[in-house]
This record gives C-alpha cells, structure tokens and sequence, in this order.
C-alpha cells in the first residue's frame, strides 16, 4: 500500500512539474553562435599566435510571438559566459584555432518564485582552422578573403536535472532541465565560415564582412537543435592611433529543432513549434590597443525580431574582452606583413 502511495505521490509531482517546465523549455537553448568576442577574423602571420578570453553577459525577460511582444512565460533567463580562445599561424595561409567556453551561471527564473534552475559548467570545444585563399595588396588598399572549416565537440553537460521535490516518504525527485539552461546542445557540429576584408591602412578605415553557418547534429537525448547561420557586415576605423571605433550589422536565422525517430520532445520540456527565429542586430565595438594587447567592449542591440511561437527575445547582451598577440618565433624581415593588431579588431 505504501509502494502504491509513493508511486502516486511521484507520479503526480512529475506531472505539476511538468506542467510548469514545458512552457520553460519553448527557448530551446544552445541553439545560438558558439562563438564569442572580437569582430571578425581572418588569418595570423607565420608563428604569429593570438590568445583572446571575454566575458559575455545575457539577460532578458520579454517575451515575443512572432514579431510582436506577448505575455511570459518566466520571469527572466540570464547567463554569464567566459570564453577563450588561441590561435596560432602555421603558415601565412593557414591558422589554427582551438577555443572552449565555461559557463559561471546560466539560470531560469520562474514568475511569482525566488527559487532559480540554473547549472554551471564548460560548453564546447572548438577546433576551427582558417585558410586564406585570397590576399592581394597594392599602394593604399589591402583584400582578403578567409575560409574556416570547423568541428564543436560539446564537453559539457546538457542533461542536467533538478531537485523538484523532496520528502521523507517519497525521497528526492528529480527533472531534466529545459534546455535553456544547459551548458550544451550536447551534439558534435560542423561550422562553415567566411571571412572578407577590405582595409585603406593609411586611412586606419576597414570594411569587412564575415559568415557562419553551423550544421547542427543530434544529441544522446535524440533532439537535433536548429542550425544557425550569421551575416556580419562591418565597417572600422582607428583614431588617434590606439582607439579602434568598430559597427555592425548583424542577421542571424535559427532553424525549428527536430527529434530522432520515436523520440518525443515533449518528455524533455519542449516544444518545437516554439523553436526557430530571424533576428537582426546592430553592434557597436570600442577598442583600445596599447603594442600587442587590446581590450575592447561590444553590446549586441535588437533591431528585428521575428520568433517561431513564443518565446523569450533577445533583450540585453554585453562583452567585454582582451586579446594579445605575440610572435612564438621571431620573424625575419621578408614573413612581416605590417599589420597591427587593430587593423582587424
């Protein structure tokens, strides 16, 4: 009789929770750039190497339907994020790239609650080398174009769960987390990149431009997160020597996630009819180079946001960043090619 009433008590608990975390999982988080920081990046001189680490803040509370805001779902979802990143020339063609981020607190605040879901932990390794196929130069202008092809390995956990509920009678139940708070889609990816850059050095005046495309796979759980493709059109310029002044506009599309065969989203808190989005942002960067190192601060503002059902919209976002870089052998006089490294931040 016991057995039977424990097995209620769990089974009823589950469902309230349920309930409530369904709505939570309409984010589908982790869908989103793995990459972090900078403007954009094409290739290193040879033996040239470039360490970068940031902090990455993200916050909203707003909730949209489509292009129109709607009433939420929790009260707010926020995330503190560093990441880093080393970069090392293997030729003035080539670089290779290895970065990896670690999230300090990704939480999920329900209305009405004092009580947060959040977890803590590393994301994804990412291994990103870039090939420079085109590079010509003359008196007064400088052009570039970059490809990268790129693998993320997730190391994190995106499995997680919580506490829900505890009692001497029936003992402690737990929950999958909504995705939104993992440290990982948990899926190996590939990234495609490009990468063009046109620069009047004498002016200090810089147009760039950059691409991601990230094909999402499938995780353990069977969930397949949408991909994700960026556009980045930029235009820099620096003043006064060490001041670097850096706009963008920035497109980025979201796919629908999908599930494996007989698995239900459902059971993991989600729903894909509230997945999937077209976003357009416009990105100032401030930058300050003193010799090889440079920090910079950028914010990601909203213009247009178009999402698939409802879900939350991006609201607040903040990174602040330093970058050095340095030669790991000296280069002889022939291999340097006279770049700062503000030309590109």
């Amino acid at each position: 009789m016991k057995k039977k009433i424990r097995l209620i008590l769990v089974s009823a608990l589950a469902l309230v929770f349920y309930g409530s975390a369904y709505s939570q999982g309409c984010c589908s988080g982790g869908a989103g750039s793995p990459i972090a920081g900078g403007a954009a990046t094409g290739v290193l001189q040879k033996d040239q190497m470039e360490v970068s680490s940031n902090y990455q803040f993200i916050r909203s509370n707003k909730f949209r339907t489509q292009n129109r805001d709607t009433v939420a779902l929790f009260d707010n979802l926020s995330s503190k994020y560093l990441f880093s990143r080393v970069d090392y020339g293997i030729s003035e063609r080539l670089t290779m790239s290895v970065a990896t981020g670690y999230y300090l607190n990704k939480a999920l605040v329900e209305i009405g609650q004092t009580d947060t879901i959040s977890s803590s932990g590393m994301g994804d390794l990412i291994l990103f080398p870039r090939v420079d196929v085109f590079n010509k130069r003359k008196n007064n202008w400088r052009t570039e174009i970059t490809l990268g092809l790129g693998l993320k390995i997730p190391i994190g956990s995106h499995n997680d769960s919580n506490l829900i509920f505890s009692h001497p009678l029936i003992g402690d139940v737990y929950a999958i987390a909504p995705p939104t708070v993992q440290t990982t889609n948990g899926s190996m990816d590939m990234m495609f990149y490009t990468f063009i850059y046109h620069a009047y050095p004498k002016k200090k005046l810089r147009f760039f431009a950059n691409s991601l495309y990230v094909k999402k796979g499938f995780n353990s759980l069977g969930e397949k997160f949408g991909d994700y493709a960026s556009l980045g059109l930029f235009a820099g310029k620096t003043l006064f020597m060490k001041l670097g002044l850096t706009a963008q506009v920035k497109g980025e599309w979201v796919g629908q996630m999908e599930a494996a065969k007989n698995i239900s989203l459902a059971s993991y808190n989600i729903d894909p009819a509230s997945t999937g989005s077209k976003k357009i942002f416009f990105v100032p960067q401030i930058s300050f180079t003193q010799k090889s190192l440079t920090l910079y601060v950028t914010s990601e503002i909203p213009l247009y946001q178009n999402l698939v059902g409802v879900q939350v919209s991006s609201q607040y976002q903040f990174t602040t960043g330093l970058t050095y870089r340095f030669f790991a052998k000296k280069p002889s006089l022939g291999e340097v090619k006279g770049i700062k490294i503000s030309d590109k931040i």
